[in-house]
């Protein structure tokens, strides 16, 4: 067993991110559908905006909450952030996009996408966008 697995500080953490990352589902999953049945959107773009949304806020709370302990400079971090983040959204069109494809609703197909690529998304940011400085 890794000694990183028996920490119980990076269990608290995963615990806050996800957290975090459920208030950001529920935001995402909101601007999502609003983006889709009020504004009429496709649902690719309408993710691209549910992203930037939920994206914002996901950074700010697990900056001042997550991984507070591990703060760097907000412009140096938050372009790390953005990095990840843009990389699992790459993933999340992806998974969206073949879901959609193979008979998946729109919303239920966003829905299990951010659930697949959250793993991809907390290991870039606990080991690269928050990562302790030695």
């Amino acid at each position: 067993m890794s000694s990183s697995l028996r920490k119980r500080s990076n269990w608290e953490q995963l615990a806050k991110f996800c957290v975090v990352g459920a208030a950001g589902y529920v935001v995402n999953l909101a601007v999502y559908t609003a983006l889709l049945e009020l504004a009429g959107l496709h649902y690719l773009p309408a993710a691209i905006g549910s992203f930037l949304v939920a994206v914002t806020s996901n950074y700010t709370w697990n900056r001042i909450w997550t991984f507070r302990g591990q703060r760097g400079h907000v412009a140096y971090q938050g372009l790390r952030f953005l990095v990840v983040s843009t990389m699992a959204l790459g993933a999340n069109l992806l998974v969206l996009h073949l879901l959609v494809q193979s008979g998946v609703g729109e919303i239920p197909a966003q829905a299990i996408a951010i659930v697949l690529v959250t793993p991809l998304n907390f290991v870039g940011n606990k080991l690269w966008s928050f990562r302790r400085r030695a």
